[in-house]
C-alpha cells in the first residue's frame, strides 16, 4: 500500500495541526497504522498507533494532547495535535503494517515556533 503524508506546516507553540495519511487502497485489513517522528539529530519515535479495530495508543509526550483516528470509507489515518510545543518540531511519517508487510510514506515537516 502507498501511503501520502500531508498536514504539516509552521505554527506557533500552543497551536494545532491536523495531519493526514492517506493510503492508494483500502485499509480495513491494515492491522496496525501509526505515525512516527523524527527530530533534526534525533533517532525517529513512535508516536502513536492505531489498530484496524480502532484501539489508539499515544506516547506518553504526546497523550492529552494528539489523538490518531481512522476513516475507513476515505481510506485515511489522522494525527490530530493540539497544545503544541517547540519539542513536537520534526518530519512526521505515516506507517502500515499487514500481514507482516510494512509500508512507509514521505514525511511531512511540523515546525512550532516558540
Amino acid at each position: 500500500v502507498q501511503l501520502q503524508a500531508s498536514g504539516g506546516g509552521l505554527v506557533q507553540a500552543g497551536g494545532s495541526l491536523r495531519l493526514s495519511c492517506a493510503a492508494s487502497e483500502s485499509i480495513f485489513s491494515i492491522n496496525v497504522m501509526a505515525w512516527y517522528r523524527q527530530a533534526p539529530g534525533k533517532q525517529r519515535e513512535l508516536v502513536a498507533t492505531i489498530t484496524s479495530g480502532g484501539k489508539a495508543n499515544h506516547v506518553d509526550s504526546v497523550k492529552g494532547r494528539f489523538t490518531i483516528s481512522r476513516d475507513n470509507a476515505k481510506n485515511t489515518v489522522y494525527l490530530q495535535m493540539n497544545s503544541l510545543k517547540p519539542e513536537d518540531t520534526a518530519v512526521y511519517s505515516c506507517y502500515a503494517t499487514r500481514n507482516g508487510v510494512d509500508s512507509w510514506g514521505q514525511g511531512t515537516q511540523v515546525t512550532v515556533s516558540s
